[in-house]
C-alpha cells in the first residue's frame, strides 16, 4: 500500500511538471514570441540559438537585354523639328551627320542641329516653293531649287548664297537636285523632260540630257560620278553618261509615275519608287528589274538606299516609312509618326539614323533610343 502511495506522487509530481512547462511554453507564444521561452534569450557563444532562421537572399535580377544601335527593327522617332509653316519636301544629311538640310513649300531652307534640335539657319532667297535640297559631300555647301526656276547654292556654314543659276528655259521648274560625288557639278530635274548637269565653277557650262517625254521627278549620280540616273512621269527610268549627256539605256517596269530614284552604294543597282505603290530594285549594268517590293498602300515618294548597303528606305504617301532588306526584300520596320505624307527621306552616312520630311511641315529623326 504505501509502495502505491509513492508510485502515485510520483505520477502526481511528473504531470505537475508536465503541465508547468506546456503553461510556459503557450504563454510565450501569446506574448509574441515563437522559440516559447518567457524572458530575453542570450545566445550562446559563437551561435543564435538552437532555433537558427536561414535567410535566402532574392535572386539578382538579370542583365537588361542590351539593344543594338545598328539594328533597324528598334528604330524609333528620336526628335522632331518644328518650324516650318508649309510642307517639308525635302531632306539632306551633311557627311558628318550632326546638320541637316530641309526645303519647304513656304520658301525657305532650314539648318537643323541633330543632336540639340536648334535650327542653326534659316536661308531665304526663293520666292517659290523648294521643290529640292542637297548637300556636298564636303559639307560645306547646299544646293536648292524651287518652282521660280531658280537654283541657289549657298554656304552653310554662313548662310549666305554664292550661287545662282536659271534654267535654260526659265518657265521650266526644276524639281530635283544632286551633288556629283566630287563636288564639282550639279544634276537639276526639270518639268520638261529634260535634266541639266551645270558645273560649279562655270554657270555657262551644262550638259542637257533629253529623252523623257514629261516631266523629271528625281536625279541622282552613282558613286563614281560616271553616271546619272534620272525618274519620270513616263513611267520610265533612264541611266545617263555624265560626260556625253548621251542616254545609256532606258529601264521599264513600273506602272505609274516614277518619283524618286537612287544608286546602292556599290554602283551595281539602282532602287526607285513609284505611284504604282511599289518599290523596285534594278540592275544598273543591263537594266533588269531583280526584286520588287509591295508594302506601301499609296504612291512611294522618295527612296533611300543606306550608305552600308544593307537596306533601303521609302517613305509614302500612305504617311509611313518602311525599311527594307536590300538582299532579301524583307519588310523589316514600318514607321509611323508622320500625320501627312512622306515627301522625303535619307540615310545618315553611318547607316545609323533616318531623315524623314512630311506634309505635316514637320522634319524627323529616327534610330533606335
Amino acid at each position: 500500500m504505501k509502495r502505491t502511495l509513492k508510485s502515485l506522487a510520483l505520477v502526481a509530481v511528473i504531470f505537475a511538471t508536465l503541465f508547468a512547462s506546456c503553461e510556459d511554453e503557450i504563454n510565450g507564444y501569446e506574448s509574441g514570441r515563437g522559440d516559447g521561452s518567457s524572458g530575453t534569450q542570450t545566445d550562446p557563444p559563437g551561435g543564435t540559438g538552437t532555433d537558427t532562421t536561414i535567410v535566402v537572399p532574392p535572386p539578382e535580377d538579370p542583365d537588361p537585354p542590351v539593344t543594338d544601335p545598328n539594328d533597324v527593327t528598334n528604330f524609333t522617332c528620336l526628335k522632331t523639328f518644328m518650324g516650318h509653316s508649309d510642307g517639308v519636301v525635302s531632306v539632306s544629311w551633311n557627311a558628318n551627320g550632326n546638320s541637316v538640310a530641309s526645303g519647304s513649300e513656304d520658301k525657305t531652307i532650314k539648318i537643323w542641329n541633330v543632336n540639340t534640335g536648334q535650327c542653326l539657319k534659316t536661308l531665304t532667297g526663293h520666292s517659290q516653293d523648294v521643290k529640292s535640297v542637297s548637300w556636298n559631300q564636303n559639307g560645306n555647301q547646299v544646293a536648292s531649287c524651287a518652282r521660280e526656276g531658280t537654283v541657289f547654292v549657298w554656304d552653310a556654314n554662313t548662310g549666305q548664297k554664292i550661287k545662282s543659276y536659271v534654267l535654260s528655259v526659265p518657265t521650266w521648274v526644276p524639281y530635283s537636285v544632286a551633288w556629283s560625288p566630287d563636288g564639282s557639278r550639279v544634276v537639276i530635274a526639270t518639268s520638261n523632260g529634260h535634266s541639266e548637269i551645270w558645273s560649279i565653277t562655270s554657270v555657262t557650262n551644262f550638259i542637257n540630257l533629253e529623252s523623257h517625254s514629261s516631266k523629271v521627278w528625281s536625279v541622282d549620280w552613282s558613286p563614281s560620278g560616271n553616271q546619272i540616273v534620272s525618274s519620270s512621269s513616263d513611267k520610265t527610268i533612264k541611266i545617263w553618261n555624265a560626260s556625253s549627256g548621251s542616254c545609256i539605256r532606258t529601264l521599264f517596269g513600273h506602272s505609274e509615275t516614277v518619283y524618286s530614284v537612287a544608286w546602292s552604294p556599290n554602283g551595281s543597282y539602282i532602287v526607285s519608287g513609284s505611284g504604282d505603290k511599289n518599290v523596285k530594285i534594278w540592275n544598273a549594268n543591263n537594266g533588269s528589274c531583280t526584286q520588287t517590293f509591295a508594302g506601301h498602300s499609296r504612291e512611294v515618294l522618295s527612296v533611300s538606299w543606306s550608305p552600308n548597303g544593307k537596306y533601303i528606305a521609302s517613305g509614302s504617301a500612305d504617311r509611313s516609312i518602311i525599311i527594307w532588306d536590300a538582299n532579301s526584300g524583307e519588310k523589316l520596320k514600318t514607321l509611323y509618326g508622320h500625320s501627312y505624307g512622306v515627301n522625303s527621306v535619307g540615310w545618315s552616312s553611318d547607316s545609323k539614323y533616318l531623315v524623314s520630311g512630311s506634309d505635316d511641315n514637320t522634319v524627323k529623326i529616327w534610330g533606335v533610343e
